[in-house]
C-alpha cells in the first residue's frame, strides 16, 4: 500500500476520487493537522523571519542531548 498527499486544483477532480473511492480502488482519508503547526503558521504571519519546523526540531534535538548527557 502506498500513501500520497494529493492537492486538488479542480473541483471536477473530487468527482473521479469519488468515483474511485466508490469502486473501492482508493479509500480517502483526511491528514490531522498538527496543533504545533497550526501554532507556527499563526506565529509565523506576525513575524519577519520564523525558523522553519526543521530548524525547531534541531533545537529541540541539541537541548535534549545535552540535557540528557549531563546524567
Amino acid at each position: 500500500m502506498e500513501a500520497l498527499k494529493i492537492e486538488i486544483l479542480d473541483p471536477k477532480a473530487m468527482q473521479l476520487i469519488k468515483g474511485m473511492q466508490d469502486l473501492k480502488l482508493i479509500k480517502v482519508s483526511e491528514e490531522p493537522v498538527s496543533r504545533l503547526k497550526v501554532y507556527l503558521r499563526k506565529m509565523r504571519k506576525n513575524a519577519v523571519s520564523a525558523p522553519d519546523l526543521d530548524d525547531i526540531s534541531a533545537m529541540v534535538e541539541d537541548v535534549r542531548t545535552e540535557r540528557y548527557a549531563k546524567k
